[in-house]
């Protein structure tokens, strides 16, 4: 899709070494823009990667290690990815993980560690684009809540407390940065079958005493109409079309991508 400038334009996606993350980075390459591309490990570690997508798609990819747990560690990932870059156009804040228990058994550090990935990480990571954005008059903020961020479900105190505090965040920053050519949205996500899901099905197995094939079918495909994982490439594209021109109108929302989950 036709963005102008594009081709001298940075994307920045936190969590990007696989899963969705990886799968907006593909698709954001697939549409010119450069990459940087986040995770913890050392950057050594991920230099095929980095490579692959570089080659396939014929764009500058940097690779950028940080914990995004820690406050330190992100002020030196933007201040390196802007200086890399000249500035961050598009900031995907993408990074999570998750923890199942009942809430009198939810160990404290397990809910610090949720809400610091997953909701003050977005904090940190826009504020440190924003001057950027608002100098050039244009800026694609997009922050992977999920039907969690939306809805409830037992045993996630912290995932659904951190997903719901998202979308309120975007649509906060989605009103401060309105006139200013920004956008700010965030995408909210079925089940996917990436890495963190996977590692959930044991985990609530375990916490419901089931098969996780029973997890599968009547736990995490129960709600969705589709009755089917919601594909990373979905994510991709719309994450795409959210970077491009004709978006432009479309800032403060919250867009399901649950195979009906939220309609019910």
């Amino acid at each position: 899709m036709e963005t102008s400038s594009k081709t001298h334009r940075t994307a920045l996606i936190t969590g990007s070494t696989s899963g969705i993350g990886l799968a907006i980075s593909h698709a954001l390459a697939a549409d010119g823009f450069n990459i940087v591309l986040n995770g913890r490990r050392p950057e050594a570690d991920q230099e095929p990667l980095r490579q692959e997508l570089a080659d396939k798609h014929g764009v500058t990819v940097s690779y950028l290690p940080a914990d995004m747990s820690d406050p330190k560690q992100i002020e030196r990932l933007m201040a390196n990815a802007i200086k890399k870059s000249s500035g961050i156009d598009v900031l995907v804040n993408n990074a999570g993980i998750q923890f199942v228990a009942p809430l009198e058994e939810f160990p404290t550090e397990k809910w610090d560690a949720i809400l610091a990935i997953i909701l003050s990480a977005a904090f940190h990571t826009t504020r440190a684009v924003l001057p950027h954005m608002r100098q050039q008059q244009w800026g694609r903020i997009i922050n992977i809540s999920s039907a969690h961020g939306l809805r409830a479900s037992p045993d996630k105190a912290a995932y659904v407390s951190a997903k719901h505090g998202l979308v309120g965040l975007t649509k906060t920053v989605a009103l401060e940065t309105a006139e200013a050519g920004i956008t700010c949205n965030a995408i909210c996500p079925g089940y996917v079958l990436t890495p963190l899901v996977e590692k959930q099905i044991p985990d609530t197995a375990r916490a419901h005493h089931m098969s996780e094939e029973d997890v599968v079918r009547d736990v995490m495909l129960s709600e969705m109409a589709t009755k089917r994982f919601v594909k990373t490439e979905e994510i991709g594209g719309l994450a795409a079309f959210l970077c491009s021109d004709e978006a432009a109108s479309l800032t403060g929302a919250a867009l399901s991508v649950d195979g009906g989950w939220t309609a019910r």
